[in-house]
């Protein structure tokens, strides 16, 4: 299957600054890709990128085939999109800005988007500006669905809101994938939730991707482990495969990557007894790979 989107050594800079270093994306015609890292790691960068809003300073990007700043029109069509904040007219009702909105897309299907009003209880008639927040995060979310989109961009769109409008834009997610048949790149720093829909999953860190691979991997490939080691162990013990260790009671805690059956051969070569092991959270494995806390905020690039 062709994919939909292609970025291959995208490296951007603002200044002295690097937003993006050597990043590569690779999205299919279905599934869910969650792009995860700190606030300002250089997701955002990324998604503008795909919009056609920024052009690659180095390496390239392709959207459907094509590059997205040359052929904007042809690109945006067939692309929904919903940002942290949408910029939503304030002096328009719900349903003139569904009426605006459909100008810009052929595709654009009345009857589903007054199916997703009903569904995310959204008065028609009710101004923008006296929608709460979570009220417009859902109007956004009908706006980006309702063209029957082939590629739904959401960047950080849940960030903020109540654990309802939360939960309604998951659904939204799922429902895209599962009865549309779209691809979907959901970027977040709440690892939690793009755990909780994600097929595949991109980690950014300060600009660099530091994982790249489809969840059920990246679950089966890593391992928390509570070891103990012989009292005459050094101060600072280490397993091969560690990608972070820390002291817990008289035991060590290591975060590894690799084969389960060797990391614990590897610890019984050298006296030590694993004593506990379960697989980590995907901010566990972000935090070992980066040293970053994903809620860490940084100034975005």
């Amino acid at each position: 299957m062709e994919a939909l989107v292609e970025i291959r050594g995208l490296t951007r800079r603002f200044g002295a600054n690097t937003a993006l270093a050597d990043v590569g994306l690779v999205v299919p015609p279905r599934g869910v890709i969650g792009i995860v890292g700190e606030n300002g790691a250089g997701k955002t960068t990324l998604i503008r990128h795909v919009l056609g809003l920024l052009r690659a300073q180095s390496g390239t990007v392709r959207v459907f085939g094509l590059d997205p700043v040359a052929s904007p029109e042809k690109v945006l069509s067939r692309i929904g999109y919903l940002s942290e904040e949408p910029d939503l007219p304030a002096w328009m009702t719900v349903r003139e800005l569904m009426r605006y909105t459909r100008a810009f897309f052929p595709r654009w299907d009345d009857a589903y988007a007054d199916e997703l009003l009903r569904a995310f209880e959204l008065d028609p008639g009710r101004k923008i500006k006296k929608l709460s927040r979570g009220q417009r995060a859902r109007t956004g979310l009908v706006a980006a669905q309702a063209h029957r989109p082939d590629l739904l961009l959401l960047d950080e769109p849940s960030s903020g809101l109540d654990p309802i409008v939360r939960r309604d834009i998951l659904a939204a997610i799922l429902r895209s994938v599962g009865e549309e048949g779209r691809a979907v790149v959901f970027s977040s720093h709440l690892l939690n939730e793009v755990e909780a829909v994600c097929d595949r999953v991109v980690m950014i860190s300060q600009g660099r991707v530091v994982l790249s691979d489809t969840l059920s991997h990246i679950r089966a490939a890593h391992h928390l482990l509570t070891v103990r080691f012989p009292a005459a162990a050094a101060a600072e013990p280490s397993l091969a495969g560690a990608l972070s260790r820390e002291p817990r009671d008289g035991r060590w805690s290591f975060l590894c990557h690799g084969d389960l059956p060797e990391l614990e051969g590897q610890a019984e070569a050298v006296g030590a007894t694993v004593e506990d092991c379960r697989t980590p959270s995907l901010e566990e494995i972000f935090v070992a790979r980066s040293g970053i806390h994903p809620l860490g905020a940084r100034k975005e690039g």
